[in-house]
């Protein structure tokens, strides 16, 4: 894939431009990605805060993570996309894959919080798999760039 890449929400109010590959792009199957996108999962995607440009104006919402953790959420002031999180680690950012203009690149490696997946959903055994919140996102990152070497 060839950088950069843009993306924006809904009514093209904020947008944004991804400088370098993402460290990671997996599912979340937690319950907050599912009440917030409407769907059985969200789609992930792990950049780092030098390469990632934002334009237009957002509101956020801090809400309290199952682990105590707070995590800054950041919509769209006007349409209220949901565009990325800030979570408590330093220098990244989750940003919606699905806020990608093209996402045909953008398979996810792995699936976090598998133990709150909708019960239909089926989870790929050869991908990075989590019960939980991936602690140690290693594996997700060294299976991204896996996948971005064939």
């Amino acid at each position: 894939m060839d950088f950069p890449v843009e993306g924006g929400c809904q009514c093209g109010a904020v947008r944004y431009r991804l400088t370098a590959s993402p460290l990671s792009i997996y599912n979340c199957h937690c319950k907050d990605c599912q009440r917030y996108s409407g769907a059985a999962w969200s789609i992930s995607m792990i950049v780092r805060d030098a390469d990632f440009e934002v334009s237009g104006q957002t509101v956020h919402y801090d809400r309290v993570a199952d682990s105590g953790n707070v995590i800054r959420m950041n919509f769209c002031a006007h349409c209220h996309g949901w565009m990325w999180n800030d979570p408590p680690a330093a220098g990244i950012k989750v940003a919606r894959a699905g806020t990608l203009d093209n996402m045909d690149w953008a398979r996810p490696v792995g699936n976090i919080w598998t133990a709150s997946k909708a019960a239909w959903v089926e989870i790929d055994p050869t991908l990075v798999n989590f019960e939980k919140g991936a602690v140690d996102r290693t594996p997700l990152f060294d299976a991204w760039t896996r996948s971005q070497q064939g």
